[in-house]
């Protein structure tokens, strides 16, 4: 199967009138039949730009042309946005120096690649009593870490996880 064209084209308009725009045309609104009759003269397709206006905005165009610009540019603006990595990092409220210095490096990593850095906190059982240690290692952590990026969710308690989120700064 074949997929529908997303515009109204030629004889698929509903419209008795429509206003004509487009390249080497006058301006002003048409009948459906003169309108068509235009656009078959200068061999070009008559295409529904805007349904909802009164009357409906119609051009005459290259309609495969038309749609490989469309898509063109929607290629572009795709390529231009850039896509949000998260990494996580998780620790336990009783975490050790050497095991903080070693996620520590693998978040600056990851901040200076360019991607966003989950911390969390888990806590299991009755671990949660060490609710402000927990606390505690996560703002040392983002001090730590303040240089390469900023604290874009101070640490809060979600269930059983204290989460922070960091932001690498822009260079």
């Amino acid at each position: 199967m074949f997929k529908e064209d997303p515009h109204r084209i030629n004889e698929k308009i509903t419209a008795h009138e429509i206003r004509l725009v487009g390249d080497n045309v006058e301006i002003g609104v048409y009948s459906l039949n003169k309108a068509l009759n235009i656009a078959q003269g200068l061999g070009l397709d008559l295409v529904e730009i805007s349904p909802n206006a009164t009357p409906p905005v119609c051009k005459i165009l290259e309609y495969k042309k038309f749609l490989y610009e469309q898509k063109k540019r929607e290629k572009a603006l795709k390529a231009k946005s850039t896509k949000i990595i998260v990494k996580e990092i998780r620790f336990g409220p009783n975490t050790d120096e050497h095991d903080y210095d070693f996620k520590k490096k693998h978040a600056e990593k990851f901040l200076k690649d360019g991607a966003k850095l989950k911390a969390f906190v888990f806590f299991k059982g009755r671990s949660i009593i060490f609710k402000e240690k927990g606390q505690i290692l996560l703002l040392r952590l983002a001090q730590d870490l303040e240089e390469i990026g900023k604290v874009e969710q101070m640490p809060e308690l979600e269930g059983k996880k204290m989460i922070m989120f960091i932001t690498p700064k822009k260079k």
